[in-house]
């Protein structure tokens, strides 16, 4: 009996040693594994760093086509065409929003933090520009990770409702913060680091978020009827008029805007890469007609003027009329001869290729505010407030920016050069006489209210966002018709200009029950291109 009592013991023995050696070689696996040597996490400077980075929308790109700013004339390079595939992808970006968030709060951010504000204006900046290129989009359920792989799309409507939202909370903590800066904890979670525009300061975020907010709801300026539960002239009213709750920018130096220094991060237009940068592509009529329409000495520092005229016809580099943008709409194959035999206005050289840094890339700026401000005003949604003075310090802002604040020298490649542009000595430099006065005389530019005022001021506003901004100015033009974008076989889409940006096809095969639910509710089934959103209805 007792050898038998000996047996079952170890029967039952043998199992827990061998557990417990399991359980024992497991941790110290994971000890192993361990580089002791390099971070377990990412500081939340660090991810700032990588957001503000994605947040930029360099020149130089698809979305200048887009704007008919500038053009390609070579089908080998790009083309004009308005087929639009899917457009931005913010998600990842916005996952790493999310670890920013929540890494702040466990390095000792409080509640309210600087991180935790900033992760609310980029959600309602990143969610938002997604929105108002495809239409609904995966919102609420996004972001979950494997917790849900097919997340249901919100509707447009209900992402600008949280996206205002976000700013306004953004805006409320901002101001906490700036007040009582011990609030936002202690630790590296409650002071911003890696900010590579605005220098850490809270202070000048806040405005860029009042002035992102105003954006933002004049892009539902076709809702401010139809849809009154919104409040949108009011929300705008708001911000308007109480600069001590919402800061806004009072100068150019406020601009949200990337620098390019040397050597790290060169402008996409410099020295090195001219080659066929300088011959690929030429001004856009819808941008250069505008200009010399108004008599804008804005075309003298942006462009040059086409040597046909100058050359061979003897009109004046410096006449208006020696500027020609070519029609966005043109096939191909017609505007390569003419841009071959220079009847085409090409970018400034001097101004954009004879340094590595070239100039600021503004994402939210002074002179935008004051034009959107301007138009919040003639549309009625303030009062007591001057729609001309908004106006002229936009038109003002962006003169200055180009240094046009009087007389000014203007420069022009020589042709038949050969020692590439940054040599100065191959400019011909000539002095252009500006008079503000003289300019904002003209019964084009002074501001004349109504129908005729919102005209003026979203034109002024286009040649403002000129290689800044991003797709800004192709969402005007979407909302308001200004300026005249123009059509033809070069832009394709059977002489349309996009609606809409489509949806990534991976939605299709990954998330495709939800997928096709969004097409049912707003585009009649179809990915179209050409569909109305609702933002736009």
């Amino acid at each position: 009996m007792q050898t038998i009592m000996k047996k079952i013991f170890r029967i039952y023995l043998l199992p827990m040693l061998i557990l417990l050696t399991v359980s024992s070689c497991k941790k110290s696996f994971e000890d192993l594994t361990k580089n002791n040597n390099v971070p377990n996490s990412v500081p939340s400077s660090l991810l700032f760093t990588g957001v503000l980075n994605s947040l930029v929308d360099l020149p130089d790109g698809q979305n200048e086509i887009y704007d008919q700013y500038y053009i390609y004339n070579y089908n080998y390079y790009g083309n004009n065409t308005y087929n639009f595939g899917s457009g931005s992808d913010y998600y990842t970006t916005l996952k790493n929003v999310v670890i920013m968030e929540t890494n702040a709060a466990a390095s000792g951010g409080a509640a309210i933090n600087p991180y935790e504000a900033m992760g609310k204006f980029f959600k309602a900046y990143f969610f938002s520009k997604m929105s108002l290129e495809r239409g609904d989009i995966p919102m609420t359920q996004a972001l979950q990770g494997l917790n849900n792989l097919t997340p249901k799309y919100d509707t447009q409507k209900a992402v600008m409702i949280q996206a205002l939202a976000w700013l306004e909370s953004a805006n409320s903590d901002m101001s906490q913060l700036i007040a009582n800066p011990s609030s936002g904890g202690t630790g590296l979670g409650s002071a911003l680091g890696g900010d590579i525009y605005l220098n850490n300061s809270l202070v000048a975020w806040q405005k860029v978020v009042n002035a992102f907010h105003l954006r933002l709801l004049l892009a539902l300026s076709k809702k401010a009827i139809s849809d009154p539960d919104m409040n949108i002239p009011a929300q705008f009213s708001a911000i308007v008029t109480n600069p001590s709750k919402y800061p806004l920018m009072g100068s150019s130096a406020d601009n949200l805007q990337y620098v390019f220094v040397s050597p790290t991060n060169y402008y996409p237009q410099n020295p090195d890469n001219f080659g066929q940068n300088g011959s690929r592509q030429n001004s856009s009529q819808t941008y250069i007609s505008l200009l010399t329409s108004l008599q804008d000495p804005r075309v003298f520092v942006t462009a040059e003027p086409a040597r046909y005229y100058v050359d061979n016809l003897h009109q004046s580099p410096t006449a208006f009329s020696s500027f020609i943008g070519a029609d966005p709409g043109l096939d191909l194959g017609t505007m390569y001869n003419n841009a071959g035999l220079q009847k085409y206005s090409f970018i400034n050289r001097k101004h954009y290729y004879s340094t590595y840094t070239g100039e600021p890339s503004i994402q939210i700026g002074y002179p935008e505010q004051e034009f959107n401000i301007a138009e919040g005003i003639n549309r009625g949604w303030v009062t007591g407030v001057s729609a001309e003075t908004h106006y002229q310090n936009g038109i003002q802002a962006s003169l200055a920016y180009y240094n046009i604040v009087g007389n000014f020298l203007a420069y022009f490649y020589r042709p038949g050069s050969t020692t590439g542009v940054k040599d100065a000595a191959n400019y011909d430099v000539y002095t252009i006489d500006f008079n503000w006065n003289t300019y904002y005389a003209q019964a084009s530019v002074k501001y004349a209210g109504g129908a005729t005022g919102l005209t003026q001021i979203l034109q002024q506003k286009y040649l403002a966002l000129f290689r800044h901004s991003g797709l800004e100015s192709y969402f005007t033009w979407r909302r308001t018709g200004v300026p005249n974008f123009t059509t033809g076989p070069g832009t394709g889409n059977g002489g349309n200009i996009a609606m809409r940006f489509q949806y990534p096809s991976t939605e299709r095969s990954a998330n495709g029950a939800n997928y096709t639910a969004a097409l049912a509710s707003q585009y009649g089934g179809n990915d179209d291109i050409n569909a109305i959103m609702w933002i736009l209805k």
